[in-house]
């Protein structure tokens, strides 16, 4: 079984967590990267040689938020068709046409509920290997993911 690196910036703890504990119920050879910030997730990709399957960005972290990040992401040749996705707990129109804007995915907005964050990963994490645009597009009807593709 090969593994599969997700990384994902988020300075909530306990969203961090559920997040981690979602993923390792739905398939053990995913292993996701935390950090507290955006900056974490930059430090991480040039410290490894791996590309990561997809990167989750908190939209509001110390240091480096989501959207500084992002547009670093999209900047850099080596990063810039890495898929991300935005997560936020806002439903606010304006971040999510930012989000399009800057090149993100899709804007995933956070369940409070476990087995609902576990149902949109598990739907996400099925379709890394298969194309991830068609799978959105299944998706866009799922009440926490708004899809730019």
């Amino acid at each position: 079984m090969q593994e599969k690196m997700i990384l994902l910036a988020d300075d909530d703890q306990d969203d961090a967590e559920m997040f981690c504990e979602a993923l390792a119920e739905i398939d053990k050879s995913i292993v996701c990267h935390c950090s507290e910030n955006g900056s974490g997730i930059i430090n991480a990709l040039k410290n490894q040689d791996i590309i990561p399957e997809i990167v989750f960005l908190d939209l509001n972290m110390p240091i480096m938020n989501g959207w500084e990040c992002l547009k670093q992401l999209k900047q850099e040749e080596r990063y810039k068709d890495i898929p991300v996705i935005m997560i936020s707990t806002s439903s606010h129109r304006n971040d999510m046409d930012t989000a399009a804007n800057l090149g993100a995915m899709c804007y995933f907005v956070k369940p409070n509920n476990f087995n609902d964050l576990k149902q949109v990963l598990r739907l996400i994490t099925l379709n890394l290997e298969n194309g991830l645009q068609e799978a959105f597009s299944n998706l866009e009807k799922n009440k926490y993911l708004h899809v730019f593709i």
